[in-house]
């Protein structure tokens, strides 16, 4: 399969672009980096990403912008980070995506865990996490060509690790990348994925 996969320079990328990339030929994608840039905030640019790049058997997201703060600490534009980049730049996706989807191909998004198990300060997070989800429950009801899900992170122990957490409760991202793996090769439509159920 030809899989374009946006965010391949991150931690959860590589570690898709390592697990896929043996049997499949992985376009990746990046802000900066990667065989093609995209701005997820920028509709023009993933209008202009597609168009380069043209027909592919699935796209995988592992990208998109939101910040943590306390709710009070929370301001317009924390909000609007997360509504623009993680929450419309993956919807965009899907929207100026599916014509480049050869047919019975599939749209993997990225939510993460905090949608149904928010922690404090996850209020801007929480919410994009969860509208994404919902987009897809629905959106997958008028996708009849492809299919779309969206995957569920829970936080990744490289980046804990960097932040100085505690890295147990984590998940690495190679056992990440098992559940995009999984939305790519199965059948499941309209779903979320989450990753504690394939570890």
């Amino acid at each position: 399969m030809k899989i374009l996969l946006i965010g391949a320079t991150g931690t959860i990328g590589k570690a898709v672009a390592a697990r896929l990339g043996t049997e499949h030929e992985i376009i990746a994608a990046g802000y900066t980096e990667g065989n093609v840039q995209v701005d997820l905030a920028d509709a023009d640019s993933i209008k202009a990403m597609f168009e380069l790049v043209g027909k592919v058997d699935a796209v995988i997201s592992t990208a998109g912008l939101a910040n943590f703060a306390p709710l009070h600490a929370l301001s317009d534009d924390d909000y609007q980070l997360g509504l623009s980049n993680k929450l419309m730049g993956q919807v965009n996706l899907v929207r100026y995506g599916a014509d480049y989807i050869k047919l019975g191909g599939s749209i993997t998004l990225t939510s993460g865990v905090l949608a149904r198990k928010p922690i404090p300060g996850s209020a801007s997070v929480s919410m994009v996490n969860g509208a994404l989800e919902s987009f897809v429950r629905a959106a997958a009801l008028e996708l009849h060509q492809l299919r779309l899900n969206v995957v569920a992170p829970v936080f990744v122990k490289e980046t804990m690790a960097m932040m100085g957490i505690d890295t147990e409760g984590g998940v690495s991202a190679a056992d990440t990348a098992i559940a995009y793996e999984v939305a790519v090769t199965g059948d499941m439509h309209g779903q979320t994925l989450d990753i504690t159920d394939y570890i």
